[in-house]
């Protein structure tokens, strides 16, 4: 594969699938093919472990845990419905958004065991069973819950370690997503305490030789950094590959600012020759 060739691993979210996206999954498709996309990573969210688990904009509309695992299988048909429709104009691979909550664990092996994902993006969105990225409102209970900021993103990180330990996720989803409502994010990861967890979660990220999400969705919302642009050197330097992703919401967000998002990696020396999602080895018994 060229350097050159466009790509996002992490996105896809569609209105069918995802009560916060808009169109449907093939307009999201057809919009990645016109934008010249040769390869690209469908990602939706996994269904939660119970209902304590909805997402604000699903429990409104009265879904339960049980619709959305329904939700998820029709994703699953429509993916590899679509992988074969477009086999010629675009390499499509299936791929699942991971939660990090209570019960998170078997859950998840279980989903693959069943439903069989090309791969997973392990993205952490709770601290301590409270979700955090939803809205403003929602970060500041979460803050609330843990007692401070500090104490938030150090719970953040270790829940984040936690799960690249355990599930392995061969793409790691946003890994600084924790920053999302605090201005002073970049501040804060200059703390000792909470920069020594950065650390440790980069290092066995190397050792387990997985992917980093130079995740572009702060761009789409008028932000002026990709999420992990404050590491991409410390990242340059452990070896850690990265892959651009979109994090799309639509089909009018898909493949926004990737073009820019490879030359930044082009320049700064890592290697832009993609490697293949893939399922890493998991025990889903």
């Amino acid at each position: 594969m060229k350097s050159t060739s466009l790509i996002s691993l992490h996105g896809g979210h569609s209105k069918q699938f995802c009560c916060h996206a808009e169109d449907n999954l093939e307009e999201i498709i057809q919009a990645y093919i016109k934008k010249g996309f040769k390869t690209v990573g469908i990602t939706e969210h996994m269904p939660p472990v119970n209902n304590l688990f909805l997402y604000p904009d699903e429990a409104a509309k009265g879904l339960t845990a049980q619709d959305l695992y329904q939700q998820f299988a029709r994703y699953v048909d429509e993916v590899n419905r679509l992988k074969s429709l477009y086999k010629s104009d675009i390499r499509i691979h299936l791929g699942m958004e991971t939660e990090t909550y209570t019960g998170y664990i078997p859950h998840v092996k279980q989903l693959i065991h069943e439903f069989k994902p090309d791969y997973i993006v392990g993205s952490v969105h709770h601290v301590d069973d409270v979700c955090f990225d939803y809205s403003k409102k929602e970060y500041d209970t979460a803050i609330h819950h843990c007692g401070s900021h500090d104490k938030m993103y150090m719970h953040y990180f270790d829940l984040q370690y936690d799960m690249i330990k355990n599930l392995r996720p061969f793409v790691v989803g946003h890994f600084d997503l924790i920053r999302i409502h605090d201005k002073n994010f970049e501040q804060r990861f200059l703390s000792p305490e909470i920069y020594e967890k950065i650390h440790r979660n980069l290092l066995l990220i190397k050792e387990l030789d997985l992917v980093m999400d130079y995740n572009l969705r702060p761009l789409t919302r008028g932000e002026k950094q990709p999420y992990i642009t404050p590491f991409l050197k410390i990242i340059k330097e452990l070896g850690i590959k990265v892959v651009p992703g979109d994090d799309s919401h639509g089909k009018a967000q898909a493949g926004n600012h990737v073009p820019q998002a490879i030359q930044i990696l082009e320049d700064l020396g890592f290697n832009t020759h993609w490697p293949k999602p893939r399922l890493l080895t998991l025990d889903t018994n």
